[in-house]
């Protein structure tokens, strides 16, 4: 028990590391960019946005095989909570701002308690949640008179004390403000990965019968995963809504953004630290670069899903483990036979 625990200890602290280069990382390219840009300005903003999206459903999905194909109606909802409420009752958006994380994650509780009390597969929660999704995109639409049906609402954005304080521009302290939800994004995944959530998560993901009969309470692990995970969609909704300006419906469909955020997860690793944020790198860049092809991106970024569900199901970041260790071992055996041969 206590080898496990040291090791468990040192991978840990291992993680920790990568965390705080991974956001060291990302706080540097504002000096890379010019955020002056409002090109380069949505770019990053949108880099971090769809991160934090990925890490979330990394959670649900990647540990407790609940795949969450309501990404973007979650993210709108907790838009629309922040914008129409403070809108409505004369507030400061950050005073409303915490509602939009409880609105969604209340829905991720429903969901995800529905789901483990029938015992839904993993493709019958996706219909479910697809379906949810449907649904609130028309909602979003058909409700003119709350919403703005398809023209939307404008948004003012929250206060940021960067721009005050340290005369930040704005767009560069909406970056900063961002990257810190995603750090304690992060850090809440990371604590989750090394604690007994995490290894009851491993448990179910492996075989859900023998964790019950182990004494797992699966129904509640699968709701915390549910929760937390709709929570953060939902706060990065209203955090979207304030990079954008405004909230509409088309920035919450399903094709704009659970497909590109399940290529993000998928591409750069499940059950990784770094593979949301490499594949939220990889797809945003692919995603300029086919600017040009129009209606043919959907396509591209469609088929891109199919291969890598075929053939790259481990993502980039595992794969890229397995070489370096693959490496090491065979220098290490080739530094043995040298010796050998030197005697």
């Amino acid at each position: 028990m206590s080898e496990h625990r040291a090791t468990a200890t040192t991978g840990g602290n291992g993680e920790l590391r990568t965390v705080a280069l991974s956001v060291a990382a990302l706080a540097l390219l504002p000096a890379v960019f010019d955020m002056s840009s409002t090109y380069y300005a949505g770019l990053l903003h949108r880099l971090l946005l769809f991160a934090t999206l990925a890490v979330a459903l990394n959670i649900v999905f990647g540990h407790t095989d609940q795949l969450f194909l309501f990404l973007g109606g979650l993210a709108g909802v907790g838009a629309y909570t922040t914008v129409l409420l403070a809108d409505s009752l004369g507030v400061a958006p950050w005073l409303v701002f915490p509602l939009s994380g409880v609105v969604a994650g209340t829905m991720g509780l429903l969901v995800s308690y529905v789901a483990a009390r029938r015992r839904m597969t993993v493709i019958v929660i996706a219909i479910l949640t697809l379906s949810i999704q449907l649904a609130l995109h028309e909602i979003f639409v058909g409700a003119r008179d709350v919403t703005g049906g398809s023209t939307g609402v404008s948004f003012d954005g929250f206060a940021l004390p960067l721009v005050d304080l340290l005369g930040a521009s704005p767009a560069v302290a909406t970056y900063y403000t961002i990257l810190a939800f995603l750090g304690g994004v992060l850090l809440l995944y990371w604590w989750l990965r090394n604690s007994r959530f995490g290894l009851a998560f491993t448990a179910i993901r492996q075989d859900e019968v023998a964790s019950e009969a182990a004494g797992v309470d699966v129904i509640r692990y699968k709701v915390v995963a549910g929760v937390l995970a709709a929570t953060i969609i939902g706060l990065t909704g209203a955090l979207y809504a304030h990079s954008e300006g405004y909230v509409f419906p088309s920035l919450f469909t399903f094709k704009a953004v659970d497909v590109v955020v399940l290529i993000m997860l998928v591409l750069g690793g499940i059950r990784t630290i770094t593979g949301p944020l490499l594949g939220a790198a990889l797809v945003v860049a692919l995603n300029e670069l086919l600017q040009g092809v129009g209606q043919w991106r959907t396509a591209v970024l469609g088929a891109l899903l199919i291969v890598l569900f075929l053939f790259f199901r481990e993502g980039m970041v595992p794969q890229a483990r397995d070489a370096l260790a693959h490496e090491r071992v065979r220098t290490l055996r080739r530094a043995v036979r040298e010796w050998r041969g030197s005697d």
